[in-house]
């Protein structure tokens, strides 16, 4: 029985097994705990003594524009040292008194404490000695003088947060007790967003493949239908959805980050179509309406349609986000950062088609605010072409029907806000697996969270995808998925499922399937054509040295893993299989170019921009 079910469905939620080493190491390798993380499981205590000195002041004040950074100013500290921290927290009512709730909750979190801090999850949270004048305090202050000498004098220091638009109140708290025993110290004022409603964090997708038709999502704190204008004079209403807490799924002995600390209102999802596009071609949009507002004029370019003769695209998994501050977070995936900054870059001067994320989307778990930041970190270039998406374990997993693995990765999300966030051209609700052709390239992207054995809806449906694929109009098929079926990286769960593998990648080599795209091991790993664990052919060198793939002669699908994106990396063994070829543990994402003949696939360094790997797979 798989470790989760046995945690969390059995009677044996004791101490014991919970504190199991092998439960540790599942936390410390697949969700990223920290003790900012932990701190809704701190007995919150009172801080000794009373500071008549002590204040706190913010920079910015109600009302807060949809993005900026706010200083955050400590004075009448009498004693500074490492433990005195600020957390930002929404919405501003969040009690900072403990919730009394029993041990067995909050178990994902990995924490065995009695008493919750805090009833709601901070967003961020900074340590006042980031301030480098904090310690030795430079920044003094006299408070109580006998003549010319100071008897009483006090220190202070200051943090900066990066603030977004998350429609409901803020408000920052001073803690002191660092993270294993804090108390409060100070709280500031709430602090409203000028406009809640605004319309934000505006993707792009696409809805089939004729490139004629584009699908703007959007954020608002408003239910009523907006608009999006775009092109000369067309525009299309929004289709508005949203989800609550009694979407999230969640344990009755262990109830999720989702249902309850980490719950963050989600707004108003709204979604519009723009048609009678041309493919490959470039236009302006903006969205919103006169009642809450305008986004910026936006310039953003269609797909080539399927079947047409060339395609530029960019894939990776496992990205995240990480904060453009100096704060802790909830998860933090440090390369998401670089690489999102070069993609954007890449994607300005490549004239690159569309973007494949390819699971492990926003690492949001759970605590539903970092969707927003999410969003906000791919704006830039995800408002100009294409995100396409499929959905990881991180996304989806948890103890309920309908998940292969019943772990608690998703946070009890379920799936819920990544279809709301990204409405890909799936056939139903839950049923996240699609077909799509962009230039001379068939894409079929399943779920690899989802039953993929023999007879289930998904495997049919694979099957007969791939069989209806029109090797003349997209002689290019590629097959993506989150987890992967070949990895030499080995862990205490593994990462790779013989069963997935023993029964989809016969459909892989029957419909000659040419690349294998997969995420959620946190490196790049590129195979021999591979067929059951055995090479059955290997790439020759060609122009340039490049190595190249004949598939004129066909023998088994190349597999590569994409999952640099952002997550910590997953060091190699010192001992790989031969199938292995090339192998990079450091961050940034692939950039392929297809024409009818010729796919050039290049793994490109995202902090230097250096093309790591490259290979060539020709008709």
């Amino acid at each position: 029985m798989d470790l989760w079910k046995l945690l969390f469905l059995s009677s044996l939620l004791s101490s014991l097994v919970i504190a199991s080493p092998l439960y540790h190491d599942y936390l410390k390798h697949h969700e990223g705990v920290s003790k900012f993380r932990l701190i809704n499981r701190r007995s919150l205590i009172d801080c000794p003594g009373n500071n008549p000195y002590l204040s706190m002041n913010v920079s910015m004040t109600s009302p807060l524009p949809n993005e900026s950074f706010i200083t955050v100013t400590v004075n009448g500290i009498l004693h500074p040292d490492n433990l005195q921290w600020i957390a930002m927290i929404s919405p501003s009512n969040a009690s900072v008194s403990g919730c009394p709730l029993s041990s067995w909750n909050y178990i994902q979190t990995g924490d065995l404490s009695r008493l919750p801090l805090l009833c709601h999850y901070p967003v961020k949270a900074q340590f006042l000695s980031k301030d480098p004048l904090y310690l030795n305090c430079t920044k003094k202050t006299c408070q109580k003088k006998l003549g010319k000498d100071c008897l009483v004098h006090t220190c202070g220091g200051s943090v900066n947060f990066h603030v977004i638009n998350i429609r409901t109140e803020i408000e920052f708290v001073l803690f002191g007790g660092g993270f294993e025993a804090p108390c409060v110290l100070k709280r500031s004022s709430p602090i409203r967003f000028a406009n809640p409603s605004a319309p934000l964090y505006g993707h792009l997708s696409s809805i089939d493949s004729s490139g004629t038709s584009m699908r703007l999502t959007w954020v608002s704190g408003d239910k009523r239908p907006q608009q999006v204008q775009y092109g000369d004079g067309k525009s299309s209403l929004s289709v508005v959805m949203t989800f609550t807490k009694e979407d999230m799924c969640s344990f009755a002995q262990t109830p999720s980050p989702a249902q309850d600390f980490g719950w963050h209102d989600p707004g108003y999802i709204h979604s519009a179509i723009m048609t009678g596009l041309r493919p490959s071609s470039t236009y302006s949009y903006r969205y919103g309406s006169d009642l809450v507002g305008w986004s910026n004029m936006i310039k953003f370019k269609t797909p080539p349609a399927g079947g047409s003769d060339e395609l530029r695209f960019i894939v990776y998994g496992d990205m995240g986000k990480a904060p453009l501050d100096p704060s802790v977070e909830h998860y933090i995936q440090p390369g998401s950062i670089s690489v999102t900054s070069a993609v954007n870059k890449v994607i300005t001067v490549n004239n690159i088609d569309s973007v494949f994320h390819i699971g492990d989307i926003s690492y949001a778990t759970g605590f539903l605010a970092e969707w927003d930041y999410f969003l906000n970190l791919i704006e830039p270039f995800a408002s100009r072409i294409s995100y396409m998406t499929a959905i990881g374990n991180h996304e989806r997993d948890y103890v309920k029907p309908g998940s292969v693995y019943q772990s608690p990765d998703s946070g009890g999300e379920c799936g819920v806000p990544y279809e709301a966030y990204f409405q890909m051209p799936i056939p139903r609700k839950d049923q996240p697996w699609y077909s799509i052709e962009k230039g001379p390239v068939h894409f079929t992207v399943i779920s690899t969270e989802h039953s993929w054995s023999p007879y289930s809806t998904q495997y049919k449906w694979i099957e007969a995808d791939l069989q209806s694929v029109n090797r003349t109009r997209t002689p290019w098929l590629i097959f993506a998925g989150h987890r992967p079926m070949y990895s030499s990286v080995h862990s205490l769960i593994p990462s790779v499922d013989n069963k997935f593998r023993v029964s989809v990648e016969p459909l892989l080599l029957k419909n000659k399937v040419d690349l294998v795209l997969f995420g959620h091991v946190h490196n790049y790993e590129r195979t021999c054509a591979i067929y059951q664990d055995q090479c059955k052919s290997v790439p020759r060198k060609g122009k340039g040295g490049i190595d190249t793939y004949y598939n004129s002669n066909y023998t088994a699908p190349v597999h590569i893993i994409v999952g640099m994106a952002g997550f910590s990396l997953d060091n190699f063994p010192s001992i790989v299989k031969s199938w292995s070829l090339a192998r990079y543990a450091e961050f940034g994402f692939a950039r392929v170019s297809a024409t009818r003949n010729n796919l050039q696939f290049e793994l490109v360094n995202s902090t230097t921009m250096e093309v790591r790997d490259k290979f060539r797979i020709i008709k």
